[in-house]
């Protein structure tokens, strides 16, 4: 892609994709950089790249970070409730936390990272302490262990939910727990074959409309048992 790079620093990384216009706010900007990734990928940190963090998982690439945050951006407000599909080492969902954090704090924020794998919420929650250890002590954001694709409906309906791996088919228990009003990313897709990221936007009324984005290539979303 035309603006794959590496970065000196965290900074020149995120310098680098605002001036290739995939952060296009100063929001979105700022909330990435003070979200080292150094915290959250062991390997290459500044590189715009997927890279491995353990348990056959990656990190995404940080243009898909960017885009990410950019197309859900008008619905990440105080007092929303954020689901992170996928969260894998904790770095979107602590962008999530900061972004909101900057528009003023309101009690009602709740932002909830989920993944199946035991390790890898132990590895979130020791990333995100590293980071800065008052995120997940004020409660606003919460890191839980649980099958990504049946949503968390303690914390549901939500304004917004990202997935960071690939559907099958159209994501049908997602699209429940998104309120009206809300909006859905998420790859839909077979492994190894045509994905696309889609958006599900559900108006007022609860009427959801389908937007297909981009094409991409994700791992596919699974259980354990997968």
């Amino acid at each position: 892609m035309a603006w794959r790079s590496v970065g000196a620093s965290n900074q020149d990384l995120i310098r680098q994709l605002k001036e290739y216009g995939v952060i296009a706010s100063d929001a979105v900007a700022k909330a990435m950089i003070d979200t080292d990734r150094k915290h959250y990928s062991p390997r290459n940190p500044y590189m715009d790249a997927p890279q491995p963090i353990g348990g056959g998982v990656t990190i995404s690439a940080p243009h898909m970070h960017a885009f990410a945050l950019e197309y859900l951006r008008d619905h990440l407000k105080p007092g929303a409730h954020v689901l992170d599909v996928g969260s894998g080492s904790g770095y979107l969902t602590a962008c999530f936390y900061r972004y909101i954090k900057a528009m003023g704090e309101i009690a009602d924020t709740c932002i909830v990272g989920i993944e199946h794998q035991a390790s890898l919420v132990a590895m979130s929650k020791a990333n995100l302490n590293s980071d800065d250890r008052s995120m997940l002590d004020s409660g606003t954001l919460k890191i839980v262990q649980g099958d990504g694709r049946k949503g968390y409906p303690a914390h549901a309906p939500y304004n917004a939910i990202h997935v960071g791996a690939a559907a099958p088919d159209t994501p049908t228990e997602l699209i429940n727990q998104l309120a009206n009003g809300g909006r859905l990313i998420v790859p839909v897709g077979p492994e190894g074959g045509s994905q696309y990221m889609q958006q599900y936007d559900k108006d007022k009324n609860g009427k959801v409309e389908m937007t297909r984005l981009m094409g991409v290539m994700y791992v596919p979303l699974t259980d354990l048992r997968s």
